[in-house]
């Protein structure tokens, strides 16, 4: 079989009408519970939105745990380092393809909301709103309990870093640290290690109204 070299396939993606189905096959490494990188393509699972990484939730008998990093290390158990199939049409905002993923016959989307590592991402899609529901029905993983869905987690944390951080910019409060190596990494207000991160001036860092802002700066985002 003919097999065009990645980057080529990168621009072939990029290129390609909105309509037009699109197939990406290589080794998946885990960035966060909903999205992946397959050899340099960022893939965002489509239909589905899971924890946030530093979001916490309720099980079952009300204890807290850390759902967003449950919901990644369960798909780093499926999926990383593994050589996974990824089918969609369309990139998100942030330039990631928005694919459903598969081992196989395994619809790795399916399987996160299914488990009650993700919710399904209603202002999206509707694929899996019928998975949903039936973790729902079986309490599993995030539906055990009354918990926050991701999307209202970020925009809680988005107003009350406007209000706690301050930024100088009205409705700016991406954090762009550089570290002492030099390396310049945005924070987004949900992400762990936001609060620990002092602006200080004269340091090269930087505010952002959004993400698309700082990586045209030329930030990368936190790892979590």
């Amino acid at each position: 079989m003919f097999r065009l070299p990645f980057r080529t396939l990168l621009i072939i993606l990029a290129l390609a009408a909105p309509a037009t189905a699109l197939e990406v096959t290589g080794i998946a490494r885990v960035v966060d519970g909903d999205t992946l990188n397959i050899e340099g393509l960022g893939v965002r699972l489509h239909g589905i939105d899971a924890p946030e990484t530093a979001q916490r939730c309720r099980d079952g008998q009300g204890r807290d745990y850390a759902c967003g990093e449950s919901a990644t290390a369960r798909l780093r158990g499926l999926a990383e380092n593994r050589r996974v199939t990824c089918e969609g049409h369309e990139f998100d905002q942030y330039k990631r393809f928005v694919a459903v993923c598969r081992l196989g016959s395994v619809d790795v989307n399916r399987i996160m909301v299914a488990e009650g590592h993700a919710w399904a991402f209603v202002r999206f899609s509707q694929d899996y709103v019928a998975i949903e529901q039936e973790a729902r029905v079986a309490r599993r993983g995030v539906f055990a309990a009354a918990n926050q869905a991701p999307w209202d987690f970020r925009s809680v944390a988005w107003s009350a870093a406007l209000e706690s951080a301050r930024p100088p910019r009205s409705n700016c409060p991406i954090k762009g640290n550089v570290s002492r190596s030099g390396e310049r990494i945005y924070h987004m207000p949900w992400q762990r290690d936001y609060g620990r991160i002092r602006m200080d001036q004269g340091e090269g860092k930087r505010w952002f109204c959004d993400e698309n802002e700082a990586i045209a700066a030329g930030w990368r985002k936190a790892a979590r």
